[in-house]
């Protein structure tokens, strides 16, 4: 754990967001696992969404940056409300924090951007996301970001299911820092 914020939202997640169940939950990345994690019912939630953010701006963040970030983001749902709380918490310090949204595809009309928001402004981003299991949706995003330019060298997630995402994160030559890891759970 990192602080005070982090473990105000650890007692939260260990009595809201985490389930067990002895009927395996199919995940995003197909696999099964009696252990659940809903962090919607965090990002969803403004009060939580804004202790998130600043967990994240004051706790997290500076463990391995000393500078704010230019950019944040990361493939659409998981990431767009984390962005969106995070940049704001960064401009009540007068920082300005680009959020960067991520499509699952490039768009069929207008600009076909795969990635919205001020992508033109950044030389770097720190790509979020929700729950890392196997990190495929942060890989994506990661791939679409580098596509445009931009580098990532860090991965910020609620939850590490400690399930190779870290570990596929790393081939890609990016650090996954998490504010909590399934084994804190169990």
């Amino acid at each position: 754990m990192h602080g005070q914020i982090t473990l105000k939202l650890f007692q939260f997640a260990k009595d809201e967001i985490y389930k067990f169940s002895s009927e395996p939950f199919t995940l995003a990345s197909g696999q099964q696992s009696q252990h659940y994690f809903n962090c919607k019912k965090i990002t969803l939630l403004p009060e939580r969404l804004s202790l998130l953010a600043e967990a994240l701006k004051n706790e997290l963040i500076p463990v391995f940056s000393k500078t704010v970030p230019q950019a944040v983001g990361g493939l659409t749902l998981g990431a767009d409300p984390i962005s969106y709380a995070l940049s704001l918490a960064y401009l009540k310090d007068g920082n300005t924090v680009f959020p960067l949204v991520v499509r699952k595809e490039a768009k069929g009309h207008g600009t076909l951007r795969q990635i919205e928001g001020e992508a033109e402004q950044v030389d770097e981003v720190i790509v979020l996301d929700d729950v890392i299991t196997t990190a495929g949706s942060t890989i994506k995003a990661v791939h679409a970001f580098r596509s445009a330019g931009i580098r990532v060298k860090n991965a910020v997630c609620i939850v590490d299911r400690e399930e190779g995402g870290k570990e596929a994160l790393e081939k890609e030559e990016i650090s996954l820092y998490s504010l909590f890891v399934k084994s804190d759970f169990i």
